[in-house]
């Protein structure tokens, strides 16, 4: 693992600019190096602020965001494809303007459930869309990766093997992948096979318990993930993120359905959380080498 960050909803909806630099503190403060902004909007934020302090601070900054509807890139309609691409510009820029090294999450399509199966027309609108947002990031110093989500909030890639086959499709050797636990639980038959598929193509990873809280309390087989990342030699970025009513933004408390407090205490889940992966990813190493020599 390269850097290990931490969603910026652990600490604030990110509505306002000291809650961003508030979450950025926190972050510090906690011993995580890197944190993950929601799309952050150039004209309600003061992004050089942030990114002096972020510098100041050590945490690298990696930005994630879903499309809205109205600007859904994997539509049929070339007007909405349009707006689509120019918002992903828009992303890329700021990004750059924040000192950010990412830009992650559902930029191939709309942030939602749909409710009809995907065309080709829209699968192809997409990748070009992802070909060229990727252009303007190559001059940005800004990577992209492409988050496989579970089938309600999206249609488009909801398992590893279509997020390699959608790479390919965008014809870039520098479009990556962004997995989570969360949503592989959901939707890969095996969520460690789909990491050592992915293998040099996943550059971001989240790590999530299956109801968003804290880590090795729910369902999800962590032993095998970590185990699976490992083999890979996995040396890139890890980010924990939970949500709870008790702080996500309106917005994605509704698309993702956050109608609970999963917790309400955040910092003694951001200290839980780095311990766990820590440990596991030591102990997963450690497994390695112990077979290795055997």
């Amino acid at each position: 693992m390269r850097r290990l960050g931490i969603h910026s909803f652990v600490w604030t909806n990110g509505q306002t600019q000291e809650g961003l630099e508030m979450a950025l503190d926190k972050t510090a403060e906690h011993g995580y190096r890197m944190i993950e902004f929601a799309y952050l909007r150039p004209e309600l934020f003061d992004l050089d602020r942030l990114a002096r302090k972020a510098k100041a601070l050590d945490v690298d900054i990696v930005v994630t965001m879903g499309l809205p509807a109205a600007a859904d890139v994997s539509s049929d309609d070339k007007a909405v494809v349009a707006k689509g691409r120019q918002l992903l510009s828009d992303a890329v820029k700021a990004v750059r303007d924040i000192g950010g090294i990412r830009l992650g999450g559902i930029l191939y399509s709309m942030h939602g459930k749909y409710d009809s199966m995907p065309t080709r027309t829209g699968w192809m609108h997409s990748a070009e869309s992802i070909a060229a947002t990727a252009e303007i990031a190559k001059d940005c110093g800004v990577e992209i990766a492409l988050e496989v989500v579970n089938r309600f909030e999206s249609n488009l890639l909801n398992t590893t093997a279509q997020g390699l086959q959608f790479i390919k499709d965008t014809g870039r050797d520098d479009v990556f992948l962004h997995l989570d636990s969360f949503h592989a639980n959901i939707e890969e038959a095996d969520p460690a096979a789909a990491i050592r598929m992915a293998g040099d193509k996943c550059t971001y990873y989240h790590f999530n318990e299956n109801y968003r809280g804290f880590l090795g309390t729910g369902t999800i087989d962590f032993a095998s993930i970590f185990s699976a990342l490992v083999d890979i030699n996995y040396d890139r970025d890890i980010v924990f993120e939970s949500f709870s009513s008790a702080i996500v933004d309106e917005s994605l408390s509704r698309t993702c359905g956050i109608w609970r407090d999963t917790w309400t205490d955040n910092n003694p889940l951001a200290a839980h959380a780095k311990q766990f992966i820590e440990q596991r990813w030591a102990e997963a190493q450690r497994k390695r080498e112990v077979n290795i020599t055997a």
